[in-house]
């Protein structure tokens, strides 16, 4: 499998994938109903990086890598995946987690911290923990999922850097 870079040419792909996650409405907590041109905008904005996984020349998953936040916060990044409904248990989230987090620290990021994974995403969860993330937070309630209800949303985090932060 190859992951790389995304370039405009992949967009159709991206699009195949992204679209029937972001209508399903159970693990991102973004507008169900928003136009195919947004979430592509969204998921390939000029803040981040995305990448794709591919495999004989199909792709199966996608991710993006950013800075979570600005200024003093920068050195943290956050990270999105999504995988095709045919790519489901065959590992490529994992191995995109994976490429990220050597990317984040070839990019030079102390971090990587997902901000909103939902609760009920339970194999999602399992895999970060799985690549090192840990839940540093709970957010009570913080997600409408279509079927549950009001469900917690998690923040988990990863230091990628050993180095000391300089503040004593």
């Amino acid at each position: 499998m190859l992951i790389r870079k995304a370039g405009a040419a992949d967009a159709p792909a991206i699009a195949a994938i992204i679209l029937p996650v972001i209508r399903d409405g159970t693990t991102y907590a973004l507008d169900r109903d928003m136009s195919d041109a947004d979430a592509l905008a969204y998921w390939m904005a000029p803040d981040r990086e995305t990448f794709v996984a591919e495999e004989d020349g199909q792709i199966l998953g996608t991710y993006y890598i950013r800075p979570n936040q600005a200024g003093g916060g920068r050195h943290v990044c956050n990270c999105g995946y999504m995988t095709s409904a045919a790519a489901t248990g065959r590992g490529i989230a994992g191995r995109m987690c994976g490429h990220s987090i050597d990317h984040a620290r070839a990019r030079g990021y102390r971090a990587m911290q997902f901000n909103f994974v939902v609760s009920t995403n339970v194999r999602a969860i399992r895999l970060w923990q799985r690549m090192g993330f840990a839940v540093v937070g709970r957010l009570p309630g913080a997600f409408r999922h279509p079927d549950a209800g009001f469900v917690d949303a998690l923040v988990m985090y990863q230091a990628l850097s050993q180095e000391p932060d300089g503040n004593g």
